[in-house]
């Protein structure tokens, strides 16, 4: 009876496995990457042209819970922002999507994770000697650490492999340096951050692109605009990379951030820099 009871529990086990709902991997569902300092967090204020007409293709991957705003992390979300943290600004992510979506056919969808500390350097995302960061870090600091349990590298990856079951990771956009500047091993440590995010989420360095923006240039009086001289050395220390220019761009009064105008451009720059890495080159007149 026993024998005849547990041969029904497997048949029953294994038609409710077959008949469960199955969630694959979309090709057609590209996830970008998104990590840098106060410029990749978002820092000008949202306006209300910012937070309408957001096409649904366009996606963000919560990386913390924002009760306030109904999201939780490690949740795919209609790309409102803020993109980043519950309560920062508009970010070169917002516009990078909703550049590509314009611009990708109608199957394709854009999905980004953006982990992004104010006034961090690139050592934060060392995922070996950030605790070291860390310890020195300034108090003002420490809460958007703690946001991502004090490791906000393992978060980034954390969420990037959540989204993996959903989609494929096409690239990774940075926009940090404000901090480095000056510091001539600053190409070396970005790509030992990129080696290791392709070591830890299992990814080909050939297929994934890391694309940098410049700092807010020296034709705005950018306060660390020097450091765009080193940014631009980046596709020599590591391959497939590319540098996205901020020329033009208005800063705020601080000379270290951009307006909101500027960051809808400079996300749009970075949407033009990676089309063509896609495989859908942009047609002159665009």
């Amino acid at each position: 009876m026993r024998k005849k009871i547990f041969s029904q529990l497997i048949v029953v086990a294994a038609l409710l496995f077959m008949t469960a709902p199955s969630y694959s991997q979309d090709p057609n569902f590209y996830i970008f990457l998104c990590l840098g300092q106060s410029n990749m967090e978002g820092n000008a204020r949202i306006e209300t042209r910012d937070t309408v007409g957001v096409d649904p293709r366009f996606q963000v991957l919560s990386a913390v819970d924002c009760p306030d705003l109904n999201r939780e992390k490690g949740q795919w979300y209609t790309a409102v922002p803020p993109l980043c943290r519950c309560n920062t600004g508009l970010t070169p992510a917002d516009y990078f999507g909703r550049t590509l979506v314009e611009n990708l056919p109608e199957n394709v969808r854009i999905g980004v994770i953006n982990v992004a500390i104010g006034g961090c350097k690139i050592e934060l995302f060392d995922k070996e000697n950030y605790p070291s960061y860390v310890e020195t870090a300034p108090d003002w600091m420490i809460p958007m650490i703690d946001a991502y349990d004090g490791n906000p590298y393992g978060r980034l990856v954390e969420m990037a492999k959540v989204a993996q079951k959903a989609g494929v990771i096409k690239g990774i956009l940075l926009h940090q340096g404000e901090s480095n500047t000056g510091d001539k091993e600053w190409p070396a440590k970005v790509k030992k951050v990129y080696e290791n995010l392709m070591a830890d989420l299992n990814l080909n360095p050939d297929s994934v692109p890391l694309i940098a923006g410049e700092t807010v240039n020296a034709d705005q009086g950018g306060a660390c605009a020097s450091m765009n001289t080193v940014i631009a050395t980046l596709p020599d220390t590591l391959p497939n990379s590319y540098v996205v220019s901020s020329k033009g761009l208005a800063c705020a009064p601080d000379k270290l951030h951009f307006v909101a105008a500027a960051y809808r451009e400079l996300g749009s720059r970075y949407a033009e820099k990676m089309l063509p890495l896609l495989g859908y080159p942009i047609s002159e007149g665009e």
